[in-house]
């Protein structure tokens, strides 16, 4: 059902079922997906991709320009978002700089209330953004993390694959798979409780305790620290290898978070 109030262009490609509220704003080179719901006051421009039982909120802005100024308007480029991801109220996605890129936000995500995405950030599967964080440009989010609100993340950093960022916490460097980080940058041991509520072995938990101590335990560069432990053996599981391997799997050369004294 579209309100008689919305402006849908005529090339946008509608799914069945969908909802479109009062004055939503639907531009051309748009596709929602079947079940979809688009709040009052939403504009969808040009370029987004949404999939289905999706739901944006009031006053979102889905595929607004890339906030580059180097930035060819004319590039098509699109923002992604997957299939029973909601976004709520007043939050903002940038589409890709890259012909043909995008900005993409995976599957039963939660973003809440005014977050931002910057142009070409990669957003995996079952995300929680809290409200007001921020992500720069070209910033890659594990699947299962939770950021917490109003946290803020420098351009190219990575946040690992079930990571737990508190409020307000600043990251400008890379933060491994399955730990909890908070200040700036600085981790503050695994995120147990997460990889419990998600059913993690207890065996597996053990693993990358061992991993955990053992990587910042020693001295010298942390990626050849890794890879050493990976010939080692120490990665007892598939989990151990993955946050052993987060360490060398790297482009942007961020460098990496690290506990506290005291951890």
């Amino acid at each position: 059902m579209i309100h008689e109030t919305a402006v849908v262009s005529g090339d946008a490609v509608i799914g069945e079922g969908v909802e479109v509220g009062p004055f939503a704003v639907i531009e051309e080179n748009v596709e929602i997906g079947a079940g979809s719901k688009i709040e009052a006051h939403a504009v969808l421009k040009s370029g987004a991709m949404i999939g289905q039982a999706v739901t944006i909120g009031s006053f979102c802005v889905i595929a607004g320009l890339p906030q580059d100024l180097g930035f060819n308007p004319t590039m098509k480029t699109y923002v992604r978002i997957g299939d029973r991801t909601t976004v709520r109220e007043g939050s903002t996605i940038n589409r890709a700089t890259e012909q043909e890129g995008a900005t993409t936000v995976g599957e039963d995500c939660f973003l809440m209330a005014v977050t931002h995405l910057g142009h070409d950030c990669q957003v995996g599967n079952q995300v929680v953004m809290a409200n007001n964080c921020l992500l720069a440009g070209h910033v890659t989010v594990g699947d299962s993390a939770f950021l917490g609100g109003g946290a803020g993340i420098h351009q190219y950093c990575r946040i690992g694959k079930g990571a737990m960022i508190a409020g307000h916490a600043t990251i400008t460097m890379d933060i491994p798979h399955f730990t909890m980080m908070a200040e700036r940058n600085v981790l503050f041991g695994l995120n147990l409780v997460g990889m419990r509520r998600r059913g993690v072995s207890r065996d597996t938990i053990k693993s990358l305790k061992s991993c955990y101590t053992e990587v910042f335990a020693r001295s010298g560069n942390i990626k050849q620290i890794a890879k050493d432990m990976l010939e080692e053996g120490f990665a007892a599981a598939p989990e151990s290898t993955e946050f052993l391997e987060f360490f060398s799997n790297g482009v942007y050369n961020r460098g990496f978070a690290r506990p506290n004294r005291e951890d």
